[in-house]
This record gives C-alpha cells, sequence and structure tokens, in this order.
C-alpha cells in the first residue's frame, strides 16, 4: 500500500491540473453551453474551495516529502505558486482583471504542480519510503 504522501503529491498535481482547467475551459464551455451557467462554476466560492483543498493537501505533500529526501528547494516552486495562487484568489477579477488573473492562476497552479513533481522524483529516486509499495 502506498504511503499518504505519496497520494498527497499526486492529488495536489491533479488539483493543480484541475484549477488549470476550470481556468481556460470554463470560459469557453459556458459560451458553448449557455446551460453551465446555473452551476456558477465561474462564482468566486468555487476558487475558494479549490485553495481550501489545494494549500494543505500541498503544504502537507512538499514538507513530508522534504523532511525524509532533505532537498528543500523543492519547496521553493510550490510556496511561490501556491502563494501565487492565494494572492490571486484574493484578489479576484475585480481587481487584476480576467486576463492578467487567469495567467496567474495557471503560473501558480503549474509551480505547484512542478514543486510536486521534483518532490515525487526525488523520492522515487532516494528509495523513500514514502514511495515504495509494500509486497503483497
Amino acid at each position: 500500500m502506498r504511503n499518504i504522501q505519496a497520494i498527497a503529491d499526486k492529488t495536489a498535481i491533479s488539483l493543480s491540473v484541475i484549477c488549470t482547467i476550470h481556468c481556460l475551459a470554463i470560459p469557453i464551455m459556458v459560451t458553448l453551453l449557455p446551460s453551465l451557467t446555473a452551476l456558477s462554476l465561474e462564482n468566486e466560492i468555487f476558487h475558494i474551495w479549490l485553495l481550501i483543498a489545494v494549500v494543505p493537501t500541498s503544504l502537507y505533500a512538499l514538507t513530508l516529502g522534504c523532511g525524509k529526501h532533505r532537498r528543500y528547494r523543492v519547496l521553493l516552486p510550490g510556496v511561490v505558486g501556491l502563494v501565487t495562487l492565494i494572492a490571486t484568489g484574493l484578489l479576484g477579477h475585480d481587481i487584476l482583471g480576467e486576463i492578467i488573473e487567469k495567467s496567474l492562476t495557471v503560473v501558480g497552479a503549474s509551480l505547484v504542480a512542478i514543486g510536486h513533481l521534483w518532490n515525487h522524483n526525488l523520492c522515487q529516486r532516494s528509495n523513500c519510503e514514502c514511495h515504495q509499495q509494500a509486497s503483497s
């Protein structure tokens, strides 16, 4: 069975991809399928809920992984990405404008994903127990 830290890394990467897809695809989907406006996917509360999922998952996975492989440079892209996502989420498109908000969201989500990919790869290369599978 895999350790929770490896699962958290993969979950954080998935959440970053979902965030990027949401940011880029929702405007196109709403234009093509106007009935989607009833789902309120462009509502700011959706961004807050995504942040509530991304931030603790990312912080947990990155700090636990760094504690095991001791390469703390992995924290830099992850933390910068999280700060970017939080700032963008709090400021929103009313202050930043829609294009800047979407751009910063994609950059932040990409940095978070890069940090988790580095963390995952370092754990695998250094044979951390966090990414090993138990024999069946």
